[in-house]
């Protein structure tokens, strides 16, 4: 994969357990691919760089020295993952198999989106979502 240095894009670090070895959900649920992987010498995960259709983002053991925790350790999140798909059902559906949590299951908005919320077992939130223009009426 290549990655043009001319273009901004995010690119979040989602931090996780020191000690984990497997990050398979990320693969099972959302068909994320390991770019680069940074191991400890017992072979868990220091850094981990994935991508999903492109975009790419990081798992990383935590820095507790850093203040960067994973979630379940501070038994909430800072921010909620929003990951645009084609289909919002089979990805919650793929991401359930894997392990994840169902937060409120998906549904058509007003707004012109569908979206469901799911927890991964790391504690990280996402927001599945699609764009289901036009907006609904309110007539």
């Amino acid at each position: 994969m290549t990655i043009a240095n001319d273009k901004t894009f995010f690119a979040p670090q989602l931090f996780i357990p020191s000690g984990i070895k497997d990050i398979s959900f990320y693969f099972k649920a959302f068909g994320a691919v390991e770019i680069r992987p940074w191991r400890n010498d017992d072979g868990s995960v220091h850094v981990a760089e994935l991508s999903i259709n492109g975009t790419i983002f990081h798992l990383h053991e935590e820095r507790p020295m850093k203040g960067q925790l994973e979630p379940n350790k501070v038994k909430g999140v800072t921010t909620l993952i929003g990951l645009f798909v084609e289909d919002v059902d089979s990805v919650m559906n793929k991401a359930l198999q894997a392990g994840a949590t169902v937060l409120s299951p998906a549904q058509d908005y007003d707004y012109g989106y569908r979206q469901g919320n799911i927890q991964d077992p790391f504690g990280h939130q996402w927001m599945i979502e699609m764009k289901i223009y036009p907006p609904i009426s309110n007539a």
